[in-house]
């Protein structure tokens, strides 16, 4: 009898602990996600030992009654069931404990496996066998259970299978580290638990002690793993909800089903009655569009919410943002939308954010800047890429790090302690540039961080290291959590960034400082024209209503003539004679010798209003000169800017110039004919 009360309280103490996962059973996960595969094969491996108890509690009872011929059937039934499941326990671990320490699928998870399963249908084979020839037990003339010494043998085997389990697991625990080492030691031990009670089990049978090693391992699981995980998930959960007080909504599905759940949304938007919950991603997104977005942004939105369009956008990118116009209460408001895979091969994450009000603020900021800054850049640089994230209790500064293996949610626990400040305050003077050290103590002090943060959402400062005798840039961002009872605080490395601003600004200074002039001319060179080129490429680029110009091109005529003729000082002085012809044409407008005998003048302003008489001018004085046989003879061709047309700057500076050389034709047969 108190073989079976061992075995009752084992069972009521698992489903007590582990009802979470048992009641999840299901034979299939659905689903490729890793977690969910470890939660499933977990709940497998809790079924098999809890109906492993139910039969240890009916063979208990009904031993005791074993004279009874009428129960012999049922009794020899419950022990070889009692075997079936030892071996489906040991199963079921194996899957477990491959799934949730191989995650990556190495060939010694598959043969770990693979050699799990050759075991457990040897052991069907031989309870088979075991009818005839008695290989594990028998029942005598009494009906009084036997063991023999085949047994001994089979589960030696098990045994040492068991130890080579717990060795793999232990490898495995002793290549990580912090928290994550502390779970996989623990999965060890608990193999090997089970494999020693398993063992002495079959030395005493009529001693529960594989139901009190199955008991005891569980237990520790339990503690050192899943409470664990737990533990971590409601961590990340809170500081997931922080990071994701500024959007409107967030949605994860499925990219190729298109299953999809809304995990936040703001009540304000209500308005736009969007599904919270749906089977067709796609289908509901382009119901919502049309609905919702303002009338003309409706085609340029659909273009984003298809399939291949969404697979194409993410290919070989972190995340992909764009923009668009939603009505709101009868209002039309920016919204920014950036979607990115979600780690697992199979979903996407998209977010949603109004953006209206960070334009109006943007706009009233810098005029001159409204359309030359798009918000799905303020998006990118605000994707923080943080080292690492702290997660610290602000009563006691306890605390515990993350290191980031992925900005939307992939945390790994690293290191915890109970001095966050303190710790800090230790180790400035060894990793800090001594120039920030004040400063950086100043930002880490406690209550002026709790100050600073009652006042603004978040509290930034940007600051040095010393890492190996090199200097580098650091940024460190404190919040506080939804509930104001932890900060988080994230350290990013913006070495990058500000080398980038620093190379930014010496390109800009080198440039200011290279010879602008021509020197024989004194007109601007072809430096400052392609620097002029692309100041103008790049306002066209970006949307804004650039000012209307034309491009004048120009070639002196018969320099190359003059110069094997009557030398170069005389050639030199007909280069100058054309720069200044066209300087005096163009009196308001920049004009660049980009070549020997090359000219560029870039019409604007008053000179653009009149440049079809400048352009008159600088041709009857270019005749005039001709029929003379002195000054300056120069072939020109002017093409303006068409904004409806013209991409590039260069497609501009193509027209002028074939009309340049059409020009140059005429006046070398007028020069024949004369």
């Amino acid at each position: 009898m108190y073989y079976s009360v061992i075995a009752a309280l084992a069972l009521i103490v698992n489903l007590i602990l582990n009802w979470e996962y048992i009641k999840a059973f299901r034979f299939k996960a659905g689903t490729k996600d890793q977690v969910e595969q470890i939660k499933l094969r977990y709940s497998h491996f809790l079924a098999s030992i809890s109906d492993f108890y139910i039969i240890e509690i009916l063979w208990g009872l009904l031993y005791d009654y074993h004279d009874v011929a009428s129960l012999f059937p049922v009794i020899y039934s419950i022990t070889i069931f009692y075997f079936i499941f030892i071996l489906l326990t040991m199963l079921n671990w194996t899957r477990y404990i491959v799934a949730y320490l191989d995650r990556d699928g190495s060939i010694r998870g598959k043969v770990l496996l693979y050699s799990t399963w050759v075991m457990f249908i040897l052991g069907l084979i031989s309870l088979l066998l075991n009818r005839f020839y008695h290989l594990l037990f028998y029942f005598d003339e009494n009906h009084r259970y036997v063991a023999t010494h085949g047994r001994y043998l089979i589960f030696t085997i098990v045994l040492i299978y068991y130890v080579i389990i717990s060795v793999y697991e232990l490898f495995i625990a002793f290549r990580t580290s912090g928290r994550k080492r502390i779970r996989y030691m623990a999965v060890a031990i608990s193999s090997l638990i089970f494999g020693v009670s398993m063992f002495f089990q079959i030395l005493a049978s009529f001693f529960p002690l594989y139901i009190m090693g199955l008991m005891v391992g569980t237990c520790v699981v339990h503690s050192y793993v899943e409470a664990g995980h737990k533990k971590e998930k409601k961590i990340q959960d809170n500081i997931a909800s922080v990071m994701a007080q500024d959007y409107e909504a967030i949605y994860y599905f499925d990219i190729e089903t298109g299953e999809y759940m809304e995990f936040a949304r703001n009540p304000k938007y209500d308005s736009i009655d969007r599904s919270y919950v749906g089977k067709d991603f796609y289908h509901d997104a382009i119901v919502n569009i049309k609905h919702s977005v303002y009338p003309e942004d409706k085609e340029y939105a659909e273009n984003f919410f298809t399939k291949e369009a969404i697979s194409e956008n993410i290919k070989d990118r972190r995340s992909f943002s764009f923009k668009f116009r939603v009505v709101v209460a009868d209002t039309p408001r920016f919204f920014l939308f950036t979607y990115m895979p979600a780690g697992d091969g199979s979903h996407i994450i998209l977010y949603e954010k109004d953006i209206e009000d960070e334009l109006r603020a943007e706009k009233e900021i810098s005029e001159t800047q409204k359309k030359t800054v798009t918000f799905s850049q303020i998006a990118e640089s605000l994707a923080s890429n943080y080292d690492a994230i702290y997660y610290v209790v602000i009563e006691n500064s306890n605390y515990v790090s993350f290191e980031i293996n992925n900005i939307f949610g992939q945390l790994q626990v690293g290191q915890s302690g109970d001095d966050f400040f303190g710790e800090c305050y230790t180790n400035i003077p060894l990793i800090i540039h001594e120039q920030d050290r004040d400063m950086v103590k100043e930002f880490l002090d406690k209550d002026k961080m709790i100050t600073a943060l009652e006042t603004y959402k978040s509290y930034t400062l940007n600051y040095r290291i010393v890492v190996a005798g090199v200097v580098k840039y650091t940024r460190m961002i404190a919040r506080k959590s939804s509930d104001g009872t932890h900060f988080i605080i994230g350290v990013e490395n913006i070495d990058e960034e500000v080398k980038k601003e620093q190379e930014h600004f010496m390109a800009l200074k080198t440039e200011k400082e290279l010879a602008r002039r021509d020197e024989l001319t004194g007109v601007k060179n072809k430096n400052a024209y392609k620097e002029l080129e692309e100041s103008v490429q790049y306002n066209m680029d970006h949307g804004m209503d650039y000012l209307p110009y034309a491009i004048v091109v120009c070639d002196a005529n018969n320099l190359k003539k003059i110069n094997d003729t009557l030398g170069h000082v005389t050639g030199d002085e007909y280069i100058k004679a054309s720069a200044m012809l066209l300087c005096v044409v163009f009196a308001h407008s920049p004009v660049f010798r980009v070549g020997g005998d090359e000219f560029v003048a870039f019409v604007r302003g008053s000179d653009y209003a009149n440049r079809n008489e400048l352009l008159e001018k600088l041709r009857s004085q270019v005749l005039e000169n001709q029929k003379k046989g002195e000054g300056a003879v120069i072939a020109s061709g002017m093409a303006e800017y068409d904004p409806d047309k013209d991409k590039l700057v260069s497609e501009v500076f193509e027209r002028a110039d074939k009309q340049m050389y059409e020009n140059k034709q005429k006046l070398k047969e007028m020069e024949s004919s004369g």
